[in-house]
C-alpha cells in the first residue's frame, strides 16, 4: 500500500529566556478535533513551499511573529492521525528567535506562554507526552519516530536519535 500523508509542520516558540514557550489552547471552534488542548503552532505544507518556509509561515499566520532562528528538533509519521483515518508527516521544529510581540489569541484559541517544566501537565494530544521531552531536550541530536493512530489514539511510539 502507498503511503502518502499529509505534510505538516508543527513548532515551540521560545521565550527569550528559554523558560517559557508558546501555545495555542484550541477554544475557538468546538467542532476543532483538537478542541480543548494545547498545541504548538503549525499546519499543512502548502505544494509551493518547503518545510522551513512552512513553519515560518505558519508562525507568523498564528502569532504573528517573524522567526529569525529555529532548529528542527525531528520528524513523526503520525499513520491513522487525522479526522478520518488520514496519515500524516511533521517536521517538529523549536523556535529559538523570533521578532515582533505574539498575538493573543488567532482562528483556533488563545496564545499563552507556559513554562517549559509545566508543559506535560497541560491537556495535550495524549502522543504530543511522548516526543514533547525530545523537543526540549539539550541532546542536539534530531529524533525521527513513528506513533500510529487508532481511533484518536497513539497505540505505540518508537523513534531513533541521529
Amino acid at each position: 500500500m502507498s503511503y502518502a500523508p499529509i505534510i505538516g509542520t508543527l513548532g515551540y516558540v521560545l521565550s527569550p529566556d528559554r523558560r517559557f514557550v508558546l501555545m495555542v489552547h484550541r477554544v475557538a471552534r468546538p467542532e476543532d478535533q483538537a478542541f480543548g488542548k494545547y498545541n504548538g503552532l503549525g499546519g499543512k505544507m502548502e505544494r509551493d513551499e518547503d518545510v522551513a518556509a512552512c513553519m515560518k509561515r505558519e508562525i507568523r499566520e498564528e502569532a504573528g511573529i517573524e522567526v529569525t532562528a529555529m532548529q528542527l528538533r525531528g520528524t513523526i509519521s503520525w499513520p491513522g492521525f487525522g479526522k478520518n483515518g488520514e496519515d500524516w508527516f511533521g517536521f517538529i521544529f523549536r523556535i529559538d528567535r523570533f521578532r515582533g510581540t505574539p498575538l493573543a489569541e488567532n482562528p483556533e484559541g488563545t496564545l499563552s506562554w507556559i513554562p517549559v517544566d509545566q508543559i506535560l501537565d497541560l491537556p495535550l494530544w495524549e502522543g504530543d507526552r511522548y516526543f514533547l521531552p525530545l523537543v526540549f531536550s539539550n541532546d542536539p541530536r534530531q529524533f525521527h519516530g513513528v506513533m500510529p493512530y487508532d481511533n484518536g489514539h497513539p497505540v505505540s511510539w518508537t523513534f531513533h536519535l541521529i
